[in-house]
């Protein structure tokens, strides 16, 4: 018999899901980080800003889950051996739709010289909850009384990007313009929801 995990909340447990996820600190030239505003579709009122990124698939490794994650919300192809290693990982316990879960996730650290963001790719539970992006200075970030997850992105941004300090790839094609998949104006240094 299996153990279930739960957590006891005034008199009743809450059973959480377990959820590997994989999530993608995307920094632009000017140390700028993506974010995507989201939001829970069970309790709308509840926004915040969050990282590209998404459970992984059956059999399917972190890396490779954060490439295809990114190229879904973002438009962005990176191949997993661009992303390279992981620069955190992380448990949370998070509530959305009907569901409680519990999710460990990996953060890659990938760097472009700048994008402009396709969400073309969003599949329904992506478009139901994500309601836009936004190129975030990190003191901007740091400072606002905004909603984000993590909650300590900026610190985890500050270690990410000491930790790799490798200048961004050459410049972004223009506005309008794909770049196909593995594309070289990327230079790679190597996501609470659900999405």
């Amino acid at each position: 018999m299996g153990v279930r995990r739960g957590v006891w909340q005034a008199g009743t447990v809450t059973v959480y899901t377990p959820r590997r996820a994989a999530r993608v600190l995307l920094v632009d030239a000017a140390g700028r980080v993506l974010l995507l505003a989201g939001h829970d579709p069970a309790r709308p009122d509840h926004r915040y800003w969050l990282t590209p990124g998404g459970g992984l698939e059956p059999g399917e490794s972190p890396a490779a889950a954060a490439a295809r994650e990114l190229a879904e919300e973002t438009g962005l192809r990176l191949t997993p051996a661009e992303l390279g290693e992981p620069v955190e990982q992380e448990r949370i316990r998070f509530p959305f739709g009907a569901a409680y879960y519990e999710q460990e996730q990996q953060f890659f650290l990938a760097r472009v010289a700048g994008w402009e963001v396709d969400t073309a790719g969003l599949d329904a539970v992506e478009r139901a909850s994500i309601t836009g992006h936004r190129w975030w200075p990190l003191d901007e970030l740091a400072a606002t009384t905004e909603r984000y997850y993590p909650a300590d992105l900026p610190a985890l941004l500050r270690r990410a990007l000491a930790a790799r300090p490798e200048p961004a790839g050459p410049p972004a094609p223009p506005a309008g313009s794909a770049a196909p998949a593995g594309s070289a104006d990327v230079g790679s240094t190597a996501g609470g929801a659900p999405c």
